[in-house]
C-alpha cells in the first residue's frame, strides 16, 4: 500500500517531467565568466587594429613632415606585420612556459613601449625602431588572444567568444580612423605623433584588467594543476556535467590517466624544441597535415584577398575615386571603420547558429562580387578625364560592401577556426605559425600595394584580389570541415581526408544525435552541412 502511494505521489512529478521534456529546449544563458574572460583577453587585439587604422591617415602627415617617398611609406605601413612574426613565434613557447595570462601582459608591455617610441620619433629611422618593437608586441597579442579565448570557452558559445579578437581589431581600426580625424587639425609635426603615441594608453588598462583573469584551464592541466583547472572549468562551463567532461577530455589530451584526481599531479613534460615541432612539421599524421593546410590556407587567403590594402590605403583609394579633400577622405575612412565594426558584431551572433562553413562561403562570395565591382568602377574612373559621378558612388559603395562581407565571415572565422582545430599539445605552436602566415601575407601585400597599382592600375589590383578570393572559395569548400559545436579535443577526428571529410561528420552526427538533443539543441549538424 505504501509502495502504491509512493508511486501515486511520484506519478504527477514523473508525468510533469516527461511533458516538460517535449517542450522546445531552452538555450543556456551566456556564461558570464567565460564572456568576461574572453572580453579581457581579446581586448589586446585593439592594439593591432588601432595601429592599422591610425597608420592609414598618419602616413599622409608623416610623408609630408619627414619628406619620405612612396616606397618608404609602403615599408613603414607594412613592415610591422613582418616584425610581428617574431612575436607570434615567441608567443607559442612563452605561453607554454609561463602561461597564457602572463603572456598577454608581456604583449601589452611591449606594445606600450612601441607606441611611445613611435610617438617620440624624430626621424624615419627612429620611427622604424618603434615599428619593430610594436610589431613584436602585436605578434604576441594576436596569437595569445585567440588561444586563451578558445581554451576558456564552452563549446556552445565558442564561436561567439573566439570571434572577439576580430571584433576588437575592428574596434581598434575605427578608433585609429577617429584619431586620424581628431588630430588632423594639429600642426603636421605634432599631429601624426599624437596619433601614434596615444596607442600606448590602452595597453596599460588591458594589462591591469588581464591580471584579474584566471589562467587557461588547458594550460593548468598541462602543468598538472588539476584542482585549479577544475575551478576554472566549473565557472566557465554551462553545467557541472560539462565541466567534468571538459576536464576528462583535456586530461586525455594531456596524457593524464582519468583515475588521477589529485589537485596536483605529475605530468610528463614534453620537449618544446623537438617533440612538438617533429609532430607538427617533420612527421605529422594525416590529420595534423590536413589541419596545417586548413589553418595556414585560411590565414593566407584572408590577407591575400586584399583587406589590408583597403584598410591601410583607403585614403589613397578614395583619392583615386575622385575625392580630393583631406577631411572628406578621413571621414570616408571613419565610415569604413564603422561599417566593419557593425558587421563584425552581427557575425559574432551567427557563428554558433549557422556554423563556420556557410558563413565563410557566403562571405567570400560577397567579397568576390564587391572586389570585381570595385575594380570595374575604379577602371572607369581611371580611363575618364571627366568625373564620372555614378562610378565614384559605386566605388564608395563597393568599398563598404567589401569590408561588410569580409567582417561578417572571413574576418572573424579565420581566428576562430585556426584557434580551435589544433590538438592541445600543438595548439600554441600551430596557432602562432598560422598567425605568422597571416602577418607575412599582410606584410607583403601592405609593402607592395602602391607599387602593384602603379604597375597594373588601381582597378587591375582589385581584379587580381577578386581572382584570389575566387580561388579561396574553392579551397574553403573542399578543404575545411565544419567545426561548430565540437569540443576542442574532438577536432582532430574531423581531419585527415581532404574532400572526403563530410561522410566522417555525418557518421559522428548520427551516433551522437541523442547527446546533441540533451545539450539543449546547441550542437546542430544535419543535412545542411552536406552542401
Amino acid at each position: 500500500m505504501g509502495a502504491a502511494n509512493a508511486q501515486n505521489d511520484n506519478g504527477p512529478n514523473l508525468q510533469a517531467k516527461t511533458l516538460a521534456d517535449f517542450d522546445p529546449p531552452k538555450k543556456p544563458k551566456r556564461n558570464k565568466y567565460a564572456l568576461a574572460y574572453a572580453t579581457l583577453a581579446s581586448m589586446t587585439s585593439v592594439l593591432l587594429g588601432y595601429d592599422i587604422g591610425v597608420m592609414s591617415g598618419a602616413c599622409i602627415f608623416i610623408k609630408d613632415d619627414l619628406k619620405i617617398n612612396d616606397t618608404q611609406v609602403e615599408i613603414l605601413a607594412g613592415v610591422l606585420n613582418l616584425y610581428s612574426i617574431l612575436g607570434s613565434a615567441a608567443a607559442g613557447r612563452t605561453s607554454d612556459w609561463i602561461g597564457r595570462r602572463y603572456t598577454i601582459v608581456i604583449a601589452c608591455a611591449i606594445c606600450f613601449v612601441g607606441a611611445l617610441l613611435m610617438g617620440f620619433a624624430t626621424n624615419y629611422a627612429f620611427l622604424m625602431v618603434g615599428r619593430f618593437v610594436a610589431g613584436v608586441g602585436v605578434g604576441y597579442a594576436l596569437m595569445i588572444a585567440s588561444v586563451y579565448t578558445a581554451e576558456v570557452s564552452p563549446a556552445s558559445i565558442r564561436g561567439f567568444l573566439t570571434s572577439f579578437p576580430e571584433v576588437y581589431i575592428n574596434t581598434g581600426i575605427l578608433l585609429g580612423y577617429v584619431s586620424n580625424y581628431a588630430f588632423s587639425k594639429l600642426p603636421t609635426n605634432l599631429g601624426w605623433r599624437f596619433m601614434l603615441g596615444v596607442g600606448a594608453i590602452p595597453s596599460v588598462f588591458i594589462a591591469i584588467g588581464v591580471l584579474a583573469m584566471p589562467e587557461s584551464p588547458r594550460w593548468l592541466v598541462m602543468q598538472g594543476r588539476l584542482g585549479d583547472a577544475k575551478r576554472v572549468l566549473d565557472k566557465t562551463s554551462d553545467t557541472p556535467e560539462e565541466a567534468q567532461l571538459r576536464l576528462a577530455d583535456i586530461k586525455e589530451a594531456a596524457g593524464i590517466p582519468q583515475d588521477q584526481n589529485d589537485d596536483v599531479v605529475q605530468v610528463q613534460k614534453r620537449s618544446h624544441g623537438e617533440d612538438v615541432w617533429k609532430e607538427l612539421l617533420l612527421r605529422p599524421t594525416p590529420a595534423v597535415r590536413h589541419i596545417l593546410i586548413a589553418g595556414f590556407g585560411i590565414h593566407f587567403f584572408q590577407q591575400a584577398s586584399g583587406i589590408d590594402a583597403v584598410v591601410l590605403y583607403s585614403p589613397r583609394i578614395f583619392e583615386k575615386s575622385g575625392i580630393t579633400s583631406s577631411d572628406t577622405k578621413l571621414l570616408c575612412t571613419v565610415a569604413v571603420g564603422l561599417t566593419k565594426t557593425m558587421f563584425i558584431l552581427v557575425a559574432t551572433f551567427l557563428l554558433d547558429k549557422i556554423g563556420r562553413r556557410p558563413l565563410l562561403l557566403s562571405s567570400v562570395g560577397g567579397m568576390i562580387l564587391s572586389l570585381a565591382t570595385l575594380g570595374f568602377s575604379l577602371t572607369i574612373i581611371d580611363h575618364n578625364k571627366e568625373r564620372v559621378l555614378w562610378a565614384v558612388g559605386l566605388a564608395l559603395a563597393t568599398v563598404l560592401s567589401f569590408v561588410s562581407f569580409f567582417s561578417i565571415g572571413m574576418g572573424p572565422i579565420t581566428g576562430v577556426y585556426n584557434s580551435e582545430i589544433f590538438p592541445l599539445k600543438l595548439r600554441a605552436q600551430g596557432t602562432s605559425m598560422g598567425v605568422a602566415v597571416n602577418r607575412v601575407t599582410s606584410g607583403v601585400l601592405s609593402m607592395t600595394f602602391i607599387s602593384l597599382y602603379k604597375a597594373i592600375s588601381i582597378g587591375g589590383a582589385f581584379f587580381l584580389f577578386a581572382g584570389i578570393a575566387t580561388v579561396a572559395w574553392f579551397f574553403f569548400f573542399f578543404c575545411l570541415p565544419e567545426t561548430q559545436g565540437r569540443t576542442l579535443e574532438d577536432m582532430e577526428g574531423l581531419f585527415g581526408k581532404i574532400v572526403k571529410w563530410r561522410p566522417i561528420i555525418m557518421d559522428k552526427n548520427n551516433k551522437n544525435q541523442t547527446i546533441k538533443k540533451e545539450n539543449n539543441g546547441q550542437i546542430q549538424f544535419g543535412k545542411r552541412n552536406r552542401g
